[in-house]
């Protein structure tokens, strides 16, 4: 077994992930480098568990939360950034070494931002919400070719995953239309598959629902009208208890609910929404949004008045955004605060 290097005394390390190699730059408590070194990932741990308790500096990216776990396990302080934010402090040519040396720099700047390190169960959550949504498309694009396929044959589905699973059957079953023995038998195989894909995403959806019936927070969370079992469970899984963020605007402004600002010459010009941070979390949010709008009791509801205003001088999806944009904020709340709910009132009448 090759000897590993032992690490010198430092005050920050900024390790640059791979998948077999990694690259690792120290600094003193000046930010001037005493080590550089690379391990073979067998050897990096052993390199830590020998090193003083430091500060530990890495890029977000598949792995990094492992790895995050196990250096703090050993006694560090580990900082994941964004890798966008670590750019700037690249210097020169790029290198593993030289991207190393920038995240050792960028970890002790006092305006970073930072992402929170997930627990096991936080990233087993995300990976069903992603798996899911996966096979979601896949039954998406399936539905599609075979409605493509009929349409070679001059047979015209009804659009929507519901009304093509009931009317599907009956187009294989009519012998008197045009489709051929090749393709009959083949459009059966695909729908054997889209009912096979059903059944997973169900099971999928049965689990994630099962998680946030074990969950206090989770539970709380679905009391916010618009955020039912999956909205809360990514919450959850993305934000965690939300303490990363100082108040619940900036929870709406990581989930790109806020608008883009462009302004310049004391001059204030706000754009559409920026779409930043997670796309799939902000989805859900939107489409419980323009569930809760079309289905909320506006005469009976305290947001009600609210809603009515917005839709009386807004287009519907600016509306649904806005809701959406307040939804994130009442989570952040309940996220933060041991014990908080939803509590629907009955609006105040005059």
């Amino acid at each position: 077994m090759p000897r590993t290097p032992q690490p010198r005394d430092a005050a920050v390390f900024g390790i640059d992930l791979g998948k077999n190699v990694f690259h690792v730059v120290s600094t003193d408590a000046s930010g001037a480098v005493v080590q550089r070194t690379k391990f073979r990932r067998d050897t990096l741990l052993r390199f830590f568990e020998s090193a003083k308790p430091a500060l530990i500096g890495m890029e977000a990216c598949p792995g990094s939360q492992w790895l995050a776990r196990r250096l703090e396990a050993m006694g560090h302080t580990v900082r994941i950034m964004p890798a966008q934010f670590v750019k700037p402090y690249l210097k020169s040519n790029k290198s593993d070494t030289l991207d190393a040396e920038a995240i050792a720099e960028a970890v002790t700047r006092p305006s970073m931002r930072f992402v929170p390190v997930k627990t096991v169960d936080q990233v087993d959550i995300q990976a069903l919400h992603r798996i899911r949504d996966q096979m979601i498309g896949k039954r998406t694009a399936l539905i599609n070719q075979m409605r493509a396929f009929c349409l070679e044959y001059g047979i015209a589905l009804r659009q929507g995953a519901g009304l093509f699973k009931l009317d599907f059957p009956k187009v294989l079953a009519d012998d008197a239309n045009d489709l051929s023995p090749t393709m009959r038998r083949l459009l059966s195989d695909l729908f054997e598959d889209l009912l096979h894909l059903e059944l997973r995403i169900r099971t999928v959806s049965s689990e994630i629902e099962a998680l946030v019936a074990r969950d206090d927070v989770a539970r709380r969370l679905t009391t916010i009208p618009g955020i039912g079992p999956l909205g809360a469970s990514a919450l959850l899984a993305a934000v965690g208890d939300g303490k990363q963020f100082r108040r619940a605007r900036d929870l709406a402004a990581w989930l790109g609910l806020t608008p883009r600002e462009y302004s310049t010459g004391g001059k204030q010009k706000l754009l559409g929404i920026s779409k930043r941070g997670n796309k799939y979390l902000r989805r859900l949010l939107i489409h419980g949004a323009r569930a809760c709008l079309m289905h909320l009791d506006k005469s009976r509801h305290r947001m009600g008045d609210w809603l009515v205003g917005l839709q009386a001088r807004m287009h519907p999806n600016k509306v649904v955004v806005a809701l959406a944009n307040k939804m994130a904020r009442m989570a952040w709340v309940i996220l933060t605060k041991p014990g908080a709910l939803y509590e629907r009132q009955d609006p105040a009448f005059t």
